[in-house]
């Protein structure tokens, strides 16, 4: 029996011939191919696959409902571990976890507690401090653009590490901040992407950095037909557009997906932060890309690495109180 029969019929993708304790993984909506955050946890899954031979089971979320009860089945079909994208899977798996204590979960994006449960989170707003040195030192308008998708506090923390990292480089700059929406659905809105990326643009913006999940297609297609540069994020999305995209904030979702499913049911619970130090984020380089990038911006970028792993510069972290030093975060 396929996990779309359990389900009841319900629009979910399955990787056929899965073996019984094999992992799983559990798409964010916004789709596998998102060319994204859920993109990159594919990407480490698919790598796993290729250099083990293993074989594991993926979900693609085609709504909210479905949370709960895919979690629910997966256990029950003795996939292990079950890894899942997002911090919209916080609260389903507070309720799931308990009832299956020798399965393992991973959360990425989130932090729940559990004896079975390990939660990884990134450092973004380190990455998107040196993406906002990047944007500010290529800005002619000295006006930079962010735009988020749904808003919550996840995604304010790129928002605010991006514009600390702008006003370190030029103190009088501006930076514009924009919202897709506040619902699942502002993750999936390429349109609406698009619409703010214009919005933006007249008002002076020259580079936007788009943290805004499958939207952010829309936000790097706008940029590159407005000639203007773009910053992608999650995945490397510089290839998207050449010599248009300045840069895109990588978040090492793939090896945080990789590292689960190599571990098997042995994965340790607890916490697991993934910052600049230990490559858990960074700021993409390639040929692209490095037409864009100049010997100042590459300087300047590994000094603030360099400060940030020493613990000299401090990039404040949004969750840590919801408050950012700069306005409009």
């Amino acid at each position: 029996m396929t996990l779309r029969t359990l389900l009841g019929g319900a629009a979910l993708a399955l990787v056929a011939g899965a073996a019984h304790a094999d992992p799983a993984l559990i798409f964010d909506l916004g789709g596998k191919f998102d060319k994204s955050f859920n993109e990159a946890a594919y990407t480490g899954a698919a790598r796993w696959a290729e250099e083990t031979g293993g074989t594991y089971r993926e979900l693609e979320m085609q709504s909210e409902a479905q949370r709960e009860q895919a979690l629910r089945r997966l256990a029950q079909s003795g996939s292990n571990p079950i890894v899942m994208t997002g911090f919209a899977f916080s609260d389903v798996l507070t309720q799931v976890a308990p009832d299956f204590p020798d399965t393992k979960f991973v959360i990425i994006d989130s932090v729940v507690e559990g004896p079975n449960i390990r939660s990884v989170v990134f450092s973004e707003q380190e990455g998107s401090y040196l993406a906002g040195i990047m944007a500010a030192m290529a800005s002619k308008s000295d006006t930079l653009g962010f735009i988020g998708g749904m808003d919550i506090p996840l995604i304010r923390k790129f928002g605010c590490g991006y514009a600390q990292g702008v006003l370190a480089t030029k103190p009088d700059a501006k930076v514009l901040v924009s919202w897709t929406g506040s619902t699942p659905a502002a993750w999936n809105d390429p349109v609406r992407g698009g619409e703010l990326t214009r919005a933006q643009i007249s008002q002076g913006a020259d580079v936007i950095y788009a943290a805004a999940g499958g939207t952010g297609i829309g936000i790097l297609q706008t940029a590159a037909d407005e000639n203007i540069l773009s910053i992608g994020v999650d995945s490397n999305q510089n290839h998207l557009h050449p010599g248009q995209v300045l840069t895109s904030m990588v978040k090492r979702v793939d090896n945080a997906v990789f590292d689960a499913f190599t571990q098997g049911d042995a994965v340790e619970p607890g916490t697991v932060v993934l910052g600049l130090a230990d490559g858990g984020v960074s700021v993409a380089v390639d040929e692209a890309n490095q037409a864009l990038v100049t010997p100042e911006m590459t300087a300047a970028v590994e000094a603030a690495t360099a400060q940030i792993a020493s613990g000299e510069v401090s990039v404040h972290d949004y969750m840590s109180d919801d408050t950012c030093p700069v306005p409009g975060f």
